[in-house]
């Protein structure tokens, strides 16, 4: 991909009339940047290279859209296989455990997701991410979008991600997303209690010849499993799962509960609180608090 990338800047450059200096110059590079880019040789062009590139080139954004498969050769094997075999699948099953999985992720709430990862070394690399994960929604928004069904554990719609717009808009995405044809999303509730995936998150893909894969995926790990026996014991799962969650009905009842909850749950600052607390303790028979922890009653003082 970045061959290709590379024979593309060179294919408009040549086409634009410019030399690889004069690209430099109007892309704020050395003209040495420019030969790497088009030989796909050095370091990998950055999100922030690809939009001036596209501008200097009047590419009309085919150089921003190219960006997200160069980015992805820096992951690992097994991780690029999965994103391929994902653009592949005719069907896609999630269970997500604790975000909303990256298929139905909003702008804002990637961005609040994505800035938790505590290896994240710059903005840049953020935005870029933000940027590769946006780009693989593409898939949704096709002509041969996939089936795609999504069990969300409650505790992903409970969870505060962000400030409270962002977690606004994204519960309104997944209300929006389930009106969507090819999409059904159902929450598995706190009461349903443990389950085979409380681990963390699972993900199904069927593809085109009938087969399937699995991936699993904790904090700190992923996992492609694409050994038949194996991948038929996490569908099973994933259909347990299926079958223990609401109804899409009842779901979509849970998910606009949660939105309505994220309107009008306040949560007091820590200077609130401290007034509030002190205001308690200044009233007979407010509170006082001894060492160690222990609340006793406040007396008023005899007369």
């Amino acid at each position: 991909m970045a061959a290709l990338f590379g024979s593309r800047v060179r294919r408009l450059r040549v086409a634009a009339g410019l030399t690889q200096a004069e690209l430099g110059e109007k892309a704020h590079v050395v003209a040495s940047r420019i030969t790497q880019v088009e030989r796909a040789s050095g370091a990998r062009p950055t999100l922030e290279l690809a939009r001036t590139l596209d501008d200097a080139l009047a590419a009309d954004n085919l150089l921003v859209d190219l960006w997200p498969y160069v980015y992805r050769e820096t992951f690992p094997d097994w991780s690029r296989r999965f994103i391929h075999l994902s653009e592949r699948a005719v069907s896609i099953k999630q269970y997500a455990a604790h975000v909303v999985p990256g298929l139905l992720q909003t702008e804002d709430y990637a961005r609040a997701v994505l800035s938790l990862d505590v290896l994240l070394k710059s903005r840049e690399q953020l935005e870029e991410r933000i940027a590769a994960r946006l780009a693989r929604q593409g898939r949704l928004r096709s002509s041969d979008c996939p089936d795609l069904w999504v069990v969300l554990d409650e505790a992903v719609l409970r969870r505060p991600i962000g400030d409270r717009s962002v977690m606004r808009d994204q519960l309104v995405r997944l209300l929006e997303a389930a009106q969507e044809f090819r999409i059904t999303v159902q929450v598995l509730p706190f009461g349903q209690g443990g389950h085979e995936a409380l681990g963390g998150s699972l993900t199904v893909l069927e593809l085109p010849n009938g087969s399937e894969v699995a991936y699993k995926e904790g904090a700190d790990f992923g996992q492609l499993i694409e050994e038949p026996s194996e991948v038929k014991r996490y569908s099973e799962i994933y259909d347990r799962l299926r079958a223990a969650a609401l109804p899409p009905l009842m779901s979509l009842d849970m998910i606009r509960s949660a939105l309505e909850d994220n309107r009008e749950a306040s949560v007091p600052s820590r200077s609130q609180r401290r007034r509030v607390a002190q205001e308690q303790l200044q009233q007979p028979g407010g509170w006082r608090l001894r060492r160690g922890g222990r609340r006793l009653p406040r007396h008023r003082p005899r007369p």
